[in-house]
């Protein structure tokens, strides 16, 4: 699996990405809440659930499925109370379902592990992307503050963040561009 840092921090580009208007608080915790709740699966290790079982690491809660509804849950219960003149939650929609969707892709990305069971409950089987140039995270907090947790953040910031970071950059001069050639030929209309 990727390191729950990266799963949170993938939330800050993509939303910023999405959305150029200034979202809040409430948006952001949200955001970072539907990148990384997936591995609540993880507590299943100390249960007693198998690795490749429905519940166990990388099954239901790593599905399509699981994110659809949780994106829904988190428009319906996180934002009932906006204003009129807020982002309309059918656009919310649209960025949770990807967001937590980004969880699963990530895992998928690692080399190892049973794979990640995307159309669960439906179907159980587990897959893996034939690209996976991810390290598998340690799950224990001694084991990330080790040289092999050291491996995995250099690992996940060439393959994740920096290029994250990019399209946000690109979207931000897109959109500077486009306000420029917008504001000129407004100014040539007006002339």
């Amino acid at each position: 699996m990727a390191s729950a840092i990266t799963h949170a921090f993938i939330s800050i580009p993509l939303g910023k990405t999405v959305f150029s208007s200034e979202m809040t608080w409430r948006f952001w915790a949200l955001s970072i809440f539907c990148s990384v709740i997936p591995d609540i699966d993880t507590l299943g290790f100390f249960r007693g659930t198998f690795y490749g079982s429905f519940w166990g690491h990388r099954g239901f809660t790593h599905s399509l499925f699981f994110a659809f509804f949780l994106s829904l849950a988190v428009v319906w219960l996180g934002f009932k109370d906006d204003s009129p003149f807020s982002t309309p939650r059918w656009k919310l929609w649209l960025f949770f379902f990807p967001l937590t969707c980004s969880h699963g892709i990530l895992d998928a990305m690692t080399g190892g592990g049973y794979g990640v069971a995307f159309f669960s409950p439906f179907d159980p089987t587990r897959y893996s992307l034939p690209w996976t140039p991810l390290r598998i995270s340690p799950l224990g907090l001694r084991s990330f503050f080790s040289p092999w947790g050291k491996e995995v953040m250099v690992n996940e910031i060439g393959w994740v963040w920096i290029p994250s970071l990019l399209v946000w950059s690109g979207a931000r001069i897109f959109r500077f561009m486009n306000s420029r050639i917008l504001s000129r030929m407004v100014q040539e209309f007006k002339e």
